[in-house]
């Protein structure tokens, strides 16, 4: 089991929100916390990044191909229960649900083991920054100034200087938000390896693909200055029955990218739905005091040495005890 994860995948954070390290010592796991209270205000009690969301629960069966490809626990054929959690980004537990800003969708895996397994998704395929320094440098960009809005030419300068910061930007200004929770697909956006049949290390990227189908806001729905609707929209459905999503894993090539989340896989990437992921319930609090680090890992999986990823463990770690203590 790898050790924990990165900072708040909250590649979410909206896209405005991103500049460059205000000095040239290399970004701390707290400097994170810190800009995101910048950005967001300081909400007590509440996760730094992705304050917003909503639990759910349900379970995960591999496929008969995740099992005869993959030796790894997850990919057993036994069907494991699961606990979720969906999220807009940022610390602002009051972010309108129609933000042209990344969706979270995040999971925790309990194997017959006791070992646990977490996998955190944006509705997006890249992240905001190809490494944390230029991440943090973009989330001190975006802070507001002393008339409490940004510096729009301190922003845009760093952005021109980064350009690695320009394709979530791009993808979030031509694909509308989703309708729902259960109407967007998930992209897991970094880099890990799993341990094939044969014994060796696969490169891998994946997605979860809603069986509900890819539905996004109206125009008008997305000039509502008071959508808060996500929630509601995922417990009516559910009422309905089960929605599911199937994890679809994509086979790297040596050309694809490893260590830098801004860079995008091909479409023509050989794939295979490894399991479905059923959600049954939502609304409790049975998220509430999970930490889901995506460098928790079950035996079979490896995480890249991608530095975003790695950094996001200590920053989860952090912002998961001010939380719990109340901070």
């Amino acid at each position: 089991m790898r050790k924990h994860s990165v900072f708040l995948l909250a590649a979410s954070v909206s896209i405005a929100a991103l500049p460059l390290a205000a000095d040239t010592k290399p970004a701390q796991p707290n400097d994170f916390i810190e800009a995101f209270a910048k950005l967001s205000g300081d909400h007590k009690g509440m996760r730094k990044n992705h304050a917003k969301g909503v639990c759910a629960v349900g379970d995960f069966t591999a496929s008969q191909e995740g099992v005869d490809h993959f030796d790894a626990d997850v990919f057993s054929g036994k069907t494991l229960p699961v606990v979720y959690r969906f999220s807009l980004p940022g610390g602002n537990p009051m972010i309108p649900d129609n933000a042209r800003a990344p969706r979270g969708f995040a999971a925790q895996f309990s194997l017959p083991n006791g070992s646990k397994h977490n996998i955190a998704t944006l509705n997006v395929p890249v992240f905001a920054a190809k490494d944390p320094d230029t991440f943090l440098g973009l989330l001190q960009a975006s802070a507001p100034a002393t008339d409490g809005k940004p510096d729009m030419a301190k922003l845009a300068a760093f952005k021109t200087a980064h350009p690695d910061t320009k394709p979530l930007e791009q993808w979030l200004g031509s694909h509308q938000p989703p309708y729902s929770y259960a109407t967007a697909e998930y992209f897991g956006i970094h880099t890990f390896y799993i341990r094939g049949k044969n014994g060796e290390q696969t490169k891998v990227r994946f997605q979860l693909k809603p069986q509900d189908g890819i539905k996004g806001l109206t125009d008008a729905e997305l000039a509502d200055k008071n959508g808060d609707f996500l929630s509601q929209r995922l417990t009516e459905r559910l009422q309905q029955g089960p929605v599911s999503f199937d994890w679809v894993v994509s086979f790297g090539q040596p050309e694809d990218s490893v260590n830098d989340p801004t860079q995008q896989w091909p479409d023509n990437r050989e794939t295979l739905t490894v399991g479905t992921l059923r959600l049954t319930s939502s609304g409790d609090d049975s998220c509430t005091k999970l930490n889901f680090d995506p460098n928790v890992l079950s035996l079979g999986f490896t995480a890249s040495d991608d530095p975003v990823l790695r950094m996001r463990s200590p920053a989860y770690a952090i912002s998961f005890g001010k939380r719990l203590s109340g901070q």
